[in-house]
């Protein structure tokens, strides 16, 4: 096998034209193009340092036939409808992988999610936008795919040592991704893209004799001593297994407040919440870029701020949060009476928005730990959740404040045009959160402004609040079993669980999590 492997500087619209970029690459390499077999792209990333934006692109170019997985990484799921259960609590990355995965190494996944499938969790969703109806089981956090389905679809990470990164982004490709997502420096794609994918993923599940049922919210656990043996649902239906993953994601509250009363270990964990901001979309590419008009080859710029704040002489660091350029800020409340806000992008990046959040970091000492024992984190989120609905109008509407209001602490300006469909109001928002926390926000946003200028002014404003970044809770397992430390059989996994923080790594550990369980099965036949 003879390959030569390459890398160019190039402008944005040579670098984004394919059939320009292959012509480049082969004069790099001082071939010719008869001579090249294929070439397989590694890397394509965005240098804005200088006065000119530049792309960095690498790529091997084959001089004779490549490896077949270089061409085309097939999975191949083989009908397992007779095999040994697995129960897999949760229709997230980390769930539906797991159950991929389970696949793959002959075990039979039954997939429980709560929420609706992707199609009819379109009109729940809607309601929430123009009704202000929010569905406890079927919202942006609950339903086929997880909170990931309604999200920008990023699939950067920084959690390659826990698994085969290269191996995910392959098997969202097989389901109808582009081939993009394999070599950009930090792929995303798309909210409007991702639902066809996860149905795709869900079809191959059950192709292979693999299930997945939907109105599937788990209310009980089956339990033999210490020995989980499955779990029961809120219709009364059993559901046993091998083995049970639990895959809820971050918001699953009940699941939290159902481990906590059965005894089964839990603990609080840090965490983080504040805003998000939101910008046009041009200013934020006229900061990054250095340019009025980024053009059309350009993507929509991104940014990534920290900066650490001291405050009764506790330091904490405050920064930027899954930012979505090109973007909408989305209501993401998963009961009646709160307000939670999030943000997603659809896979050309073309809002004139954009939106992040911007959150404190909080720790176990900020919690009430002697009040709430390992549901204290649990409890500031709904604290804060409330008030902000309380002092919004009791809707889905969300409090906001310009932005450089809020830093100087005035009120009275008149909000901008939003992304947010159900709607802002006006509020003081130094008023919504603790001292504390609108102390270290105002000193974040004063810090982001010095390190982008124009970033910080009232042609911005933040909206409330950004309160599920991750897990409170953390549901402790063993570091090699991956089973849970008192709980034999029950495979705490990914977000929910403390242990994964994007689609990404949730698929990942998902993953692990059914290696593990099939390690253990398999060798007792």
């Amino acid at each position: 096998m003879k390959k030569k492997e390459v890398e160019v500087v190039l402008s944005p619209e040579v670098a984004y034209n394919d059939e320009l970029l292959e012509r480049e690459l082969i004069l790099s390499a001082g071939l010719k193009a008869e001579q090249v077999k294929h070439i397989h792209r590694i890397k394509r990333s965005i240098d804005a340092r200088g006065r000119q934006v530049l792309l960095r692109v690498r790529a091997d170019l084959y001089l004779d036939t490549p490896p077949a997985e270089i061409i085309s990484a097939k999975y191949i799921y083989s009908d397992v409808g007779n095999a040994r259960k697995v129960i897999i609590v949760g229709a997230g990355p980390a769930g539906l992988f797991a159950a991929l995965r389970c696949i793959e190494l002959g075990l039979k996944p039954i997939v429980l999610e709560r929420g609706k499938d992707v199609r009819s969790r379109r009109r729940d969703l809607a309601a929430i936008n123009k009704e202000h109806i929010v569905n406890p089981d079927s919202n942006y956090c609950f339903g086929e795919g997880g909170a990931g389905t309604y999200s920008d679809g990023k699939l950067y990470t920084r959690s390659k040592k826990r698994g085969d990164l290269q191996r995910i982004f392959e098997i969202f490709v097989q389901h109808g991704a582009t081939r993009d997502i394999l070599f950009d420096a930090h792929p995303h794609i798309g909210t409007n893209k991702l639902p066809r994918i996860i149905s795709a993923i869900r079809e191959s599940i059950e192709a292979a004799g693999g299930e997945v049922l939907f109105d599937k919210r788990v209310t009980d656990f089956i339990l033999e001593q210490d020995d989980m043996k499955g779990v029961v649902t809120q219709d009364g239906q059993e559901y046993l297994g091998e083995a049970v993953i639990l895959a809820t994601g971050h918001s699953a509250r009940d699941i939290f407040e159902l481990l906590h009363h059965k005894g089964i270990t839990i603990e609080a964990k840090p965490f983080a919440m504040g805003v998000r901001v939101e910008h046009q979309q041009k200013l934020i590419d006229s900061i990054q870029y250095k340019c009025e008009d980024r053009g059309c080859w350009l993507p929509a710029s991104s940014y990534a701020l920290v900066h650490q704040t001291v405050y009764d002489n506790k330091q904490r660091g405050i920064f930027s949060f899954c930012m979505c350029p090109g973007g909408f800020i989305v209501p993401s409340a998963t009961a009646p009476g709160e307000v939670v806000v999030n943000g997603m992008s659809p896979s050309r990046r073309d809002s004139k928005f954009a939106n992040s959040g911007i959150v404190v970091a909080i720790e176990l000492e900020d919690m009430e730990l002697d009040k709430y024992g390992p549901l204290a984190g649990l409890r500031m989120q709904e604290a804060l959740e409330r008030k902000a609905c309380e002092m919004a109008g009791g809707t889905q509407k969300a409090p906001a404040q310009l932005l450089l209001d809020f830093t100087l602490q005035k009120t009275g300006g008149a909000l901008l045009e939003t992304s947010y469909q159900p709607g802002l109001t006006p509020v003081d928002m130094n008023q919504l959160f603790s001292p504390e926390m609108a102390y270290r926000l105002r000193e974040g946003f004063k810090a982001f402004g010095n390190k982008m200028r124009g970033y910080l002014s009232n042609n911005a404003q933040i909206v409330g609040v950004e309160s599920r970044t991750s897990s409170p809770v953390r549901i402790p397992r063993d570091r090699e079993t991956l089973e849970h430390v008192q709980i034999k059989n029950l495979y705490p996994c990914a977000e929910g669980a403390g242990y994964a923080g994007g689609i990404a790594s949730a698929a990942m550990d998902g993953e692990r999590c059914a290696e593990r369980i099939a390690a253990k099965v398999l060798q007792q036949v």
